[in-house]
């Protein structure tokens, strides 16, 4: 919980700047992500599902971005649409 506190209070003291950065990692992570998914050979509506889920978080903390939205519910998002992808890449890599 410390390390979560540490680096929302910075995210929140330079949001611009971190979301900038942010964004373009997010990105490429759930494009990684994608790739993976698309690469593995499951039913397509796994495949659909996958890809929905991928796309829509990433969409979801780009908007918020765009947005301006509050940096707690911003951060919060950057996490979970970075874990997910995260989780996707190993589950359909192994």
């Amino acid at each position: 919980m410390e390390l979560y506190n540490n680096l929302f209070n910075q995210f929140e003291k330079d949001q611009i700047g971190y979301a900038a950065i942010a964004t373009i990692g997010q990105s490429c992570i759930a494009s990684a992500a994608a790739m993976f998914i698309l690469m593995n050979e499951l039913p397509p509506f796994a495949v659909l599902l996958q890809l929905f889920m991928v796309t829509i978080l990433a969409m979801g903390f780009n908007a918020a971005v765009l947005a301006q939205l509050k940096p707690k519910l911003t951060f919060n998002l950057l996490i979970v649409s970075v874990g997910y992808s995260i989780l996707t890449i190993v589950v359909n890599s192994l």
